[in-house]
């Protein structure tokens, strides 16, 4: 039996480290061979993409917001087929943070892997803070906020200047009230603790152009004389999102900057929309590629902010570019090697391998154990909302989820469900619960029942949610797997309202009862590609 913690609490960023760091781990390293790759390279919800490589092999993190466990690490040796491999914070929160754990920013120096994330203080505003670790899959020591401001602090980037001294970037959130969006820095110790020394202003947003009401997410890299920071502006996100890539150069990390005249140097096609905060990182043939996020056109919102990378390519004007000035569709890396770990959008868990895959994700403030045991998930039920979650990232707007819930093993009122997820509040799921089988809905404070059905009073009963177009999904429940029972008629439930303002839709499993209650799941299939 395997015993894990799910630990919960509520988050946004960019990074860069110099060719020495990048190839120091490893001598040479080789040319690689040509991958085409199709975007996107992160499918579903890994909004604010960070990347560093460390010899052959690259290492990437994304934003969690409010799911857990905090900060997937990714390993990949070509930049399009990446492997889940662990978290920054695999069981708990940071000690000092509650929520919106945004932008984590990956950085590598001297045998240290540095992970600066954005995190709301208990009783306080949006800091960044910092971990550490001696490998990149950790564990990671976390050393706590390195800056508060008053109106937020978010999208640390570690950076040396032209002689060498280290310094935080970051940006003060002030577009959370109105106010202008200052990109800072400040020298800070080698041991990444603590900042010291006066802050200076890099450079802020400039209102009724296309940076809007901000500038965020500066990823910076030293080319040539100067200094390039990419960086975001205007609306990040949800239906309305606005965003776009900028760049501004200096030869000097305390300035002047100049914005390039051309900006926004990355826009939307009709392809992807809103695309923007990500890394540059450069490959073992001196290439340059950025790794950031956009929405499909298609999908929209639904699988949430997905990661798409691209090349950048410089000018004889000495100014960075991108193909078409957008994201690509289908595009080329001459990097790493192929890899045998295809992405594979299809989840099939037997709950047999003793843990679950490092895929799966829970609500930060849901404090919950859960066991993998003789081939079945035991999740504890809770009374609080919902209940108890354990989800997966939807990449398509079009996918069909199945489990199977043992029906003997409920206890008295506890409901074991399938569900799609926007948020603890917010949700759409089939329930076994009793009796009976239940078809419900929850917005905000208010739950509905909207069909039922008498349930097998033994055995087990499969649950199936067909999603199409993001937001029309049909429920259905089966005792045999072949014979399918319609619920709600057939008719689709509305589902648009799920998606909150930052995230994709998560679709899983839900215990609702009793403390002390248990749901057992005996399988769980995700099918969407």
């Amino acid at each position: 039996m395997l015993l894990f913690l799910l630990v919960a609490a509520l988050g946004f960023s960019c990074s860069s480290n110099s060719s020495k760091n990048q190839d120091e781990a490893s001598g040479e390293s080789s040319t690689g061979q040509s991958v085409s790759y199709t975007n996107p390279v992160l499918p579903g919800d890994y909004a604010d993409p960070s990347v560093v490589r460390v010899g052959d092999d690259y290492w990437a993190t994304a934003t969690s917001s409010e799911w857990a466990p905090l900060f997937p690490l990714l390993h990949s040796k070509n930049l399009v087929d990446w492997e889940t491999v662990g978290h920054v914070f695999p069981d708990k929160l940071p000690d000092w943070a509650e929520a919106h754990f945004w932008a984590p920013e990956i950085a590598y120096e001297n045998g240290k892997y540095y992970i600066y994330y954005t995190a709301k203080k208990k009783g306080g505003n949006l800091c960044v803070g910092v971990a550490s670790a001696s490998s990149p899959t950790g564990p990671f020591t976390d050393h706590g906020p390195l800056v508060c401001q008053e109106v937020g602090s978010i999208d640390g980037f570690e950076m040396r200047d032209e002689n060498g001294e280290l310094y935080l970037v970051w940006k003060e959130d002030g577009n959370s009230r109105g106010l202008p969006t200052p990109l800072w820095a400040q020298r800070m110790n080698e041991e990444r603790t603590a900042l010291t020394g006066e802050m200076f202003e890099m450079f802020r947003n400039d209102p009724g152009t296309w940076e809007g009401g901000l500038v965020e997410g500066p990823a910076i890299v030293k080319r040539g004389d100067y200094f390039y920071t990419f960086y975001a502006g205007d609306k990040c996100c949800g239906r309305e999102c606005t965003y776009g890539v900028g760049v501004a150069r200096a030869r000097s990390l305390r300035g002047p900057w100049e914005k390039h005249p051309q900006n926004p140097i990355m826009e939307k096609n009709d392809d992807w929309k809103c695309p923007g905060h990500g890394t540059v990182v450069t490959d073992q043939n001196g290439k340059d590629y950025f790794l950031y996020h956009a929405y499909n056109a298609k999908s929209t919102v639904y699988p949430g902010r997905q990661g798409i990378l691209d090349e950048v390519t410089w000018g004889e004007d000495g100014w960075p570019k991108f193909k078409n000035n957008s994201p690509s569709v289908t595009a080329e890396v001459q990097t790493g090697a192929s890899s045998e770990e295809k992405t594979n959008l299809n989840i099939r868990e037997e709950f047999e391998a003793g843990e679950l895959a490092k895929t799966w994700q829970w609500p930060v403030e849901q404090k919950v154990s859960y066991s993998s045991n003789n081939g079945k998930l035991v999740l504890p039920a809770s009374p609080d909302r919902i209940g108890n979650l354990l989800g997966q990232r939807t990449a398509k707007a079009d996918y069909t989820a199945t489990t199977a819930v043992e029906v003997g093993t409920l206890g008295k009122n506890t409901a074991a469900g399938l569900v799609a997820i926007g948020d603890r509040e917010n949700a759409v799921g089939v329930s076994v619960s009793g009796a009976e089988i239940v078809l419900w809905s929850a917005r905000g404070n208010n739950t509905t029942t909207l069909a039922k059905a008498a349930a097998p009073k033994q055995g087990s009963v499969q649950l199936r949610l067909q999603a199409r177009n993001g937001d029309q999904m049909q429920f259905a429940w089966s005792a045999d797997g072949n014979n399918w029972n319609q619920l709600n008629d057939g008719n689709a439930v509305d589902a648009s309202y799920l998606p909150p303002w930052d995230r994709g839709v998560r679709v899983g499993v839900s215990a609702k009862g009793p403390a002390g209650e248990t749901a057992a799941f005996e399988w769980f299939r995700l099918e969407q590609q």
